[in-house]
């Protein structure tokens, strides 16, 4: 990698920090504001959802000051204990985050139902209504500035910041609405609308804990993204296929991998050495993503009649409703070995049809040697 690109990656990072810290600083300053609002409405009212929507506004607030921590560790250099950064701290604070909220969320359910089971009779002002709708207001905008900007820099946890401050716009609309009824028709239905609130916050703070848990365990690549790659790899002229690509992640934008790809058994190493420089540049700029290895398979050039057994092979191999790509077909005409692998669907018995395979083409070629390997497709 060219000191360029390493000065740039650095830079890219350092920027995304800095957009995540004032992001957050806005959602913290916004949330304290409409916290300490909805506080003194909810006391001054007697309503346990305005109080609770305040508690939901002072949790969001933390889960910014968490969110800023959280980056700020993760964007420590790297060093001889953790080589590879410490990116991943990124997910570890955005689980925290997805905590929290489930925890408001558990409470808030716990003081509804004890409010449905010893009611107390609300009283709103309309400046106290005036404080609720505006509420709704400031939310709406500061859920989307966040999720976009989270959307933009790939950060987790300022994504699950911004769709959390999008649901408690609609949970104060639905504390407004309540209140409302109760002014016209003298109906009391907010320990009611409490427990729906508690009900969509715990959801949400169960399907950010999954999200983030899915990042952490290690999810399947995003099929899209892993073709883009292969598509960029495969626009060398010394390319004929790309196969076997893995991505690890160690963090937001910490992205890096490896592959196999298919060339010319004519090649020479300067060749190769000038090909696999030219990937690992061209992946990086255009995906972000460092290939720390490049592996190769070769293609036969100079045998005319390993070509036209690699076709029969190929019609024998995707024949099989199971195979779902053939690749790295090599065969040695001279000492009658070939070898290829096959990448196979995740519902069917690998043995058998490897076995199957393996069967079949050593039944075209009986008097070579067959080696069949079995493969999968981690990104497709």
């Amino acid at each position: 990698m060219e000191h360029t690109d390493i000065d740039s990656m650095q830079q890219a990072a350092e920027s995304r920090e800095k957009v995540i810290v004032r992001t957050s600083i806005i959602g913290i300053i916004a949330n304290l504001f409409l916290a300490g609002f909805k506080a003194a409405v909810g006391i001054l009212s007697n309503s346990i959802a305005v109080v609770l929507d305040a508690v939901n506004n002072l949790s969001d607030a933390l889960s910014s000051v968490i969110t800023i921590v959280g980056t700020k560790l993760a964007g420590k250099a790297p060093d001889k204990k953790h080589p590879l950064g410490y990116g991943r701290i990124e997910y570890m604070t955005a689980l925290i985050v997805a905590g929290l909220v489930l925890y408001a969320g558990i409470t808030s359910l716990t003081e509804s139902v004890d409010k449905i089971l010893h009611p107390e009779t609300p009283d709103y002002s309309i400046v106290s209504l005036v404080i609720i709708a505006s509420a709704v207001v400031v939310k709406i905008f500061l859920g989307s500035y966040v999720k976009k900007t989270g959307e933009k820099v790939n950060s987790g946890s300022l994504i699950a910041s911004g769709q959390d401050a999008m649901s408690d716009a609609v949970l104060s609309v639905s504390v407004l609405a309540s209140a409302l009824i109760f002014k016209l028709w003298n109906i009391s239905l907010e320990a009611y609308v409490g427990v729906i609130i508690a009900v969509i916050i715990i959801k949400a703070g169960i399907e950010m804990m999954i999200d983030t848990l899915d990042e952490i365990l290690g999810k399947r690549t995003d099929a899209e993204f892993a073709a883009a790659i292969k598509k960029t790899i495969c626009e060398d002229p010394e390319v004929h296929g790309a196969f076997d690509l893995y991505l690890y992640n160690y963090g937001p934008d910490q992205n890096y991998g490896s592959v196999h790809v298919e060339v010319d058994d004519t090649m020479t190493a300067s060749e190769i050495d000038a090909m696999q420089r030219r990937i690992q540049v061209n992946v990086y700029v255009k995906h972000g993503v460092i290939l720390t290895g490049i592996g190769l398979y070769s293609i036969n050039t100079k045998d005319d009649v390993a070509g036209e057994m690699r076709k029969k092979v190929m019609e024998t191999v995707m024949a099989h409703a199971y195979s779902m790509q053939f690749h790295v077909f090599y065969a040695d005409t001279a000492q009658k070995k070939m070898s290829f692998d096959v990448v196979l669907s995740f519902d069917c018995d690998r043995s058998e049809a490897i076995g199957e395979i393996t069967r079949e083409v050593q039944a075209l070629y009986p008097d070579y040697a067959v080696f069949a390997q079995p493969d999968i497709d981690i990104t497709g």
